[in-house]
């Protein structure tokens, strides 16, 4: 087990959206959630589509292919949310980029009149992108690089899916900290193969200047990375 320590059960979930920003007025169309007790998959789900009450944006039909059209008789949020919360209360809910679907779970929780509070009133939040990015520095770490890195068989997603998604990621989640996936960590593998293939080295030229971003650039900076990642766009600057 990694030293990281987790609660006894865990909550592995995944959400589907009508666009990148809560704060723009989009909606949260598709949660999925699996359980995890000691480790082990119980076969324990949520899962429910909601009609947003909204327009999806196109690019995110193109993401996880789910329509206006199929929500129109699905339930609103506020009829789900009570079976929702009792799903994941007192557990730690695992999640990729934890900030952009915390983030739309608590938007909605705060359109709701009786203030069912925020997420992390029911449960802890442990975020599996931020984990990875110091698991292994440098490298990608999207869930279908991560899938790549730990073996995991990913080629029937072809669309995502909120139920999928979590499903896959809590095969991620388990085998990333539970040890490493080969004798040879990627890391140091990567760091040998770049040692190998370095030839010669500029010496002749002055040093370059290097101008720092300030921390309001870099979080704004970081944001976007991650929302492009969450959108299913490859994103090669995420490390």
């Amino acid at each position: 087990m990694d030293k990281r320590t987790f609660t006894n059960r865990l909550v592995v979930l995944d959400t589907e959206t009508t666009g990148l920003n809560p704060q723009e007025g989009h909606r949260i169309i598709e949660i999925g959630c699996v359980e995890v007790i000691n480790r082990r998959l119980t076969g324990k789900r949520f899962h429910v589509y909601i009609n947003p009450e909204r327009v999806i944006d196109a690019g995110a039909i193109e993401v996880h292919g789910i329509t206006n059209q199929f929500l129109e008789d699905k339930p609103v949020f506020a009829g789900v949310v009570g079976d929702f919360i009792a799903f994941i209360k007192d557990a730690e809910l695992v999640i990729h980029n934890a900030p952009f679907d915390v983030g739309f779970i608590n938007a909605e929780f705060s359109k709701l009149n009786n203030q069912v509070g925020t997420v992390t009133d029911y449960s802890k939040v442990f975020d599996t992108l931020a984990y990875a990015r110091k698991k292994h520095p440098g490298q990608r770490n999207s869930l279908d690089a991560l899938c790549k890195r730990y073996n995991i068989d990913n080629s029937h997603r072809e669309l995502h899916g909120a139920l999928l998604d979590a499903e896959i990621l809590a095969d991620v989640f388990l085998l990333m900290t539970g040890g490493q996936s080969s004798l040879l960590d990627d890391s140091q593998a990567e760091t040998e193969t770049v040692k190998s293939e370095i030839k010669y080295k500029l010496t002749d030229r002055p040093a370059l200047k290097v101008i720092q971003c300030t921390e309001g650039e870099l979080l704004e900076h970081q944001q976007r990375l991650e929302a492009i990642e969450k959108a299913g766009a490859e994103c090669i600057w995420t490390a």
